[in-house]
């Protein structure tokens, strides 16, 4: 394993964390779902969401944890900021 990943395969992210990136790589099948399953099954606000999911953007533990998903939405804030 290297420095950054521990022996147990956690990437060194709590299980919230984990369970934010989970929860964007799943499809949603329409307005409101994803939101919905953000306060059940997290219990989280969708603000509050949001802004965790932005900060693990920025978190290199996050990268090596799940790096197709986090690249991913790393390209989807760029574009927005560069529409702004």
């Amino acid at each position: 394993m290297t420095e950054e990943t521990p022996e147990d395969g956690s990437s060194g992210l709590g299980e919230r964390e984990r369970a934010v990136l989970a929860v964007e790589r799943r499809s949603w099948p329409g307005p409101g779902a994803k939101e919905r399953a953000v306060r059940e099954g997290l219990g989280l606000s969708p603000t509050r969401y949001y802004q965790l999911l932005n900060a693990l953007l920025d978190d290199p533990r996050a990268l090596a944890h799940d790096p197709v998903t986090v690249n991913r939405l790393r390209r989807v804030r760029e574009e927005r900021q560069r529409r702004r």
